[in-house]
């Protein structure tokens, strides 16, 4: 499990989780009250707890929480799923009202004063934000980039996130060219995940959602971080890694349930994603 902090300035910041273990993995961070939190669940399921475990919000995944409480302190204790990914923003009200004062109409916790307010919403991923978020869950740039580089993504996904009039709804206009081609690529993905075991090929691929096959790799790889079978291949070995722990099935089961001819192609694989092999995955998770 890995988390990674980049302060861009003391009224924002960007906290990256990433999860590649094989149980839940738990993550803290103090938070205060001056700070409204954006949490945007990119991959699996996130559990968010609060006021000592009292109070529990769940995101799935392409989805985000956004929380704003003037009245108290809401340090984040995060559980997350494995193979799980979030990026949460930490950004003070008051830096937020300066980079979008001329358009706070578009912000609902700046409709009148705020010294005493509570706001939570958790929408959906809208499909222009998933590649800037990506991009810096994926950041490879220069380290001496990375403040300017991260502080025009924040921007750029605030600027996405609160744009949401009728006329701008991407998930409404199928006339933007760019948001349409990267609604076709999410359904791509769901092609594939749906057809595992059979797998369309890349060109009956592209031609399924009615996009070039360069289109269609360039795009995967910008919004997944990998090409579609790479993609695949991870969702296939990690649905088989949840298979296995349910116990219901064995590992030849498993292998067959995910588009193995064979056990040992099988195995094979899965020791090279998880580094041990399904029946000693199993010994080390039962223990």
């Amino acid at each position: 499990m890995k988390k990674e902090l980049t302060v861009i300035s003391e009224s924002c910041r960007v906290l990256r989780f990433y999860n590649e273990g094989k149980a839940a993995a738990t993550f803290e961070e103090r938070v205060t009250n001056e700070y409204i939190q954006m949490h945007f669940v990119l991959r699996e399921q996130a559990h968010f707890l609060y006021n000592q475990g009292s109070y529990q919000l769940d995101g799935t995944e392409d989805q985000v929480l956004l929380l704003f409480n003037t009245q108290k302190d809401l340090p984040i204790h995060l559980v997350l799923d494995p193979g799980g990914w979030v990026l949460s923003l930490l950004v003070t009200i008051e830096q937020l009202h300066s980079w979008f004062s001329n358009e706070a109409s578009l912000i609902p916790f700046f409709e009148g004063a705020s010294h005493d307010k509570k706001y939570y919403s958790q929408d959906e991923i809208r499909p222009a934000l998933s590649i800037p978020l990506n991009q810096l869950m994926q950041f490879a740039l220069h380290p001496s980039v990375e403040n300017l580089y991260f502080k025009a993504k924040v921007q750029e996904i605030l600027a996405l996130y609160f744009n949401r009039t009728e006329e701008a709804d991407l998930e409404r206009c199928p006339y933007l060219a760019d948001d349409e081609n990267i609604r076709k690529i999410r359904k791509a993905k769901d092609l594939l995940i749906a057809q595992m075991n059979e797998p369309p090929t890349l060109e009956g691929l592209a031609e399924e959602i009615d996009l070039p096959v360069s289109r269609l790799k360039e795009g995967f790889k910008q919004l997944y971080g990998d090409s579609a079978f790479g993609f695949l291949l991870d969702y296939k070995l990690d649905f088989a890694r949840k298979l296995l722990l349910s116990k219901s099935y064995s590992v030849g089961e498993v292998a067959a349930k995910v588009g193995y001819s064979t056990s040992s192609h099988f195995i094979a694989a899965f020791k090279k994603k998880f580094g041990v092999t399904p029946k000693k995955y199993l010994g080390d998770s039962s223990r």
